[in-house]
């Protein structure tokens, strides 16, 4: 069954379908991404996460469930893939800014 996200988050899980460089045109120039404790800073600091993460690990991702929490959307999403710990459902937390993600923290 298909959610309704905000455009910003719906084109983040599209481009991350595609490859790192779509995904890191979602955020904003100053945009945060904390993932696996790690935080990175800034859009060109993202498309190196994205690109080390996709070239380390084949995914998917399919979220099935969105809450507004704190001025966040939190997307709970299925990842597996062949990584350890596959398959796990993630939050991910998202803050946004006009058309453009501000900030993403992924967690378990």
């Amino acid at each position: 069954m298909p959610i309704d996200l905000p455009k910003p988050i719906s084109d983040y899980y599209d481009a991350d379908r595609k490859d790192p460089a779509a995904v890191a045109t979602c955020f904003t120039e100053d945009a945060v991404v904390t993932d696996e404790e790690e935080t990175h800073t800034g859009r060109k600091a993202i498309l190196g996460w994205k690109t080390a993460a996709s070239a380390k690990f084949t995914y998917t991702v399919e979220p099935f469930s969105v809450r507004h929490e704190d001025g966040k959307s939190v997307v709970t999403a299925h990842v597996a893939g062949n990584f350890p710990g596959s398959p796990v459902d993630l939050q991910y937390f998202f803050g946004i800014r006009g058309d453009k993600i501000a900030s993403m923290e992924i967690k378990i």
